[in-house]
């Protein structure tokens, strides 16, 4: 004979619609139709090369800079908003302040404001005669056309990423084991680096691979500032654009392979290092 608490428990999973079944079904589905297909179409269309026509297109010695340029600048804009989005999300969630809900919701900018306006915009104010790009000249460093414009707008597009993954991590840690660690006479580094830190790894991980991965399938803030010089500042995906503009669609899917499967070997190798650090512990 069921307990009460066995036939409470019952009931409640019958609430709970619309169901196993059904959610995966749609999950399937939803995955299969904006995943599975258009991927699997890139790698449909590079077949109709043979090996040889696919390693001379995606070793081209213009394609090889553009792979440089792209996962190294990529690299370095996520380094960039690993220190600072967490810096920002540190200070978001510690401290009150005068605007801090203003501040909050222009952290999301990026995410709403199209690529395009975000590229212009940073092109104009890192040109020469822009308000930050006139004093970067002053000194010798030019912003717009190089690749320091393309780290600027990577990391510009990625920093929400690490602030909104760090964010709710830093709500959520318990107050009075800092308390605690404090009155055991440990100094703030010690707190830091023990007791903060080790709990927000692996959302600092994620929301650094997220700026990573977001950065290197960005092209619309990038083309304005970088300027697309072959060999110098063109990333890979103005590359496949410019293909694709001259009806060289094998040409572009091939190296979109490339690109997808780099990234996918470099997206489950984080992952998976991050799963056996948390299954270690």
């Amino acid at each position: 004979m069921k307990t009460s608490a066995a036939i409470s428990y019952s009931v409640k999973r019958k609430k709970i619609l619309p169901g196993f079944g059904l959610t995966m079904g749609f999950t399937l589905l939803y995955l299969s139709i904006f995943l599975f297909l258009p991927v699997s179409t890139i790698f449909i269309e590079s077949f109709s090369l043979s090996f040889s026509e696919f390693w001379e297109i995606v070793t081209d010695p213009r394609v090889v800079e553009s792979y440089k340029l792209s996962y190294g600048a990529s690299f370095i804009a996520a380094m960039i908003d690993c220190i600072f989005g967490f810096i920002a999300a540190w200070v978001l969630v510690k401290y009150d302040f005068p605007g801090k809900k203003i501040i909050d919701a222009v952290v999301d900018l990026p995410f709403a404001l199209p690529t395009a306006i975000a590229g212009i915009s940073l092109t104009a104010v890192f040109a020469k005669n822009g308000w930050i790009g006139s004093y970067l000249n002053d000194i010798g460093i030019k912003a717009v056309f190089s690749e320091l414009g393309i780290i600027i707008a990577l990391t510009f597009i990625g920093l929400p990423f690490v602030i909104r993954t760090i964010q709710p991590v830093l709500q959520d840690l318990d107050k009075e084991i800092e308390e605690a660690a404090a009155t055991l006479s440990a100094n703030r580094f010690q707190i830091f680096f023990k007791i903060i830190l080790p709990s927000v790894r692996p959302a600092v991980i994620t929301g650094t691979t997220l700026a990573f991965a977001r950065a290197l399938g960005e092209y619309g803030s990038v083309v304005f500032i970088s300027g697309n010089l072959p060999y110098k500042t063109e990333i890979t995906a103005v590359l496949i654009m410019s293909k694709l503009e001259q009806y060289d669609y094998s040409g572009a899917t091939a190296i979109s392979v490339v690109m997808l499967l780099t990234s996918f070997l470099i997206l489950f190798t984080i992952n998976f290092i991050q799963w056996k650090s948390s299954k270690n512990k």
